[in-house]
């Protein structure tokens, strides 16, 4: 059976994880967990999420550094700080940032 998934979170939106403290921008975004299995069991056992969701590519930065993430979607809140994200990355594939989600580049209206 193929459920139908609806990713509660869009490309180009600005999102922040629920328990560490980073935000980042939402480029890509897979229907279920689409990593390695090592990656996945380097998680530690009692904070590890569930498959079977949706996972988030993200332009994460934290105080120190920006960096790429894979978030499950039950990990993450809406970031309503209105504030940029800094990472390098993020002007190379969207535009202006509006009411917390960057415009995606090179989509024209017709």
């Amino acid at each position: 059976m193929n459920e139908e998934r609806n990713a509660k979170f869009q490309i180009g939106q600005v999102v922040k994880h629920r328990v560490y403290p980073f935000r980042g921008v939402v480029f890509d975004v897979d229907p279920t967990f689409s990593n390695t299995e090592e990656w996945w069991n380097s998680i530690p056992e009692e904070i590890r999420p569930i498959k079977d969701q949706p996972y988030y590519h993200l332009f994460a930065e934290n105080s120190e550094t920006e960096y790429v993430a894979y978030v499950s979607e039950q990990n993450l809140l809406p970031d309503n700080t209105g504030e940029p994200v800094r990472h390098t990355q993020v002007p190379e594939i969207f535009g202006k940032l509006d009411s917390g989600i960057y415009q995606p580049l090179g989509i024209m209206a017709h």
